[in-house]
């Protein structure tokens, strides 16, 4: 299983409240077979009517860390938001708080979705925009996140934390590890062995 300590990579600074995940990625994009190809569409509405927004300065294109304001991922429940935000490359994301049904569904993709005050993501977002370059890590273990020499504390549901540190987050991996033992499970039940007792 994969574990989620830390993210580290540059910022994206979008300090904006009540962020939706209409906003995040537009309802005509929830008619896709796949997620595939949701990350060129992510905010689209947005930049469309902000020719400065940060998903589309050159500056900010490569960030993996996307920085926020207040109830972040509001709105509805749709799993495209999060699936959007990583296929345009985002890995982990600081906000003042998040809607919880978007936290799950980032919990259970692997994303850390970490809160900090509205001062420190102040000036966190200040310390990004002066220095696009500048790595910022989202660290789990230490609930903190660095940019430079600058640490700011971060809070973070400690079920959430936990799920993300050992690698059970992804299911699927569980799944996985437990083969040997779905297998022995599956001999028990009649209707899968062909109603045959099991040796």
């Amino acid at each position: 299983m994969q574990k989620v300590t830390e993210v580290t990579g540059t910022g994206l600074p979008l300090l904006i409240d009540d962020i939706d995940t209409d906003r995040i990625i537009p309802a005509r994009y929830l008619r896709c077979v796949t997620f595939d190809g949701l990350g060129a569409h992510a905010f689209e509405d947005d930049r469309k009517q902000d020719s400065q927004h940060p998903f589309d300065a050159p500056k900010y294109r490569q960030a993996s860390v996307l920085i926020s304001g207040r109830n972040f991922g509001c709105g509805s429940s749709r799993e495209h938001a999060p699936q959007a935000l990583i296929r345009w490359g985002i890995k982990g994301i600081i906000a003042e708080s998040f809607a919880e049904i978007f936290f799950g569904n980032c919990t259970t993709l692997g994303v850390p979705c970490v809160c900090a005050s509205r001062a420190d993501l102040e000036s966190l977002s200040n310390l990004v925009a002066g220095d696009p370059d500048l790595w910022v890590t989202i660290d789990l273990e230490a609930k903190a996140v660095r940019a430079g020499s600058h640490t700011i504390p971060v809070t973070i549901l400690e079920s959430a934390r936990s799920s993300l540190v050992t690698g059970r987050w992804d299911f699927l991996a569980q799944l996985l590890e437990g083969e040997s033992q779905i297998q022995q499970s599956a001999l028990a039940i009649p209707y899968m062995n062909g109603f045959t007792t099991p040796a």
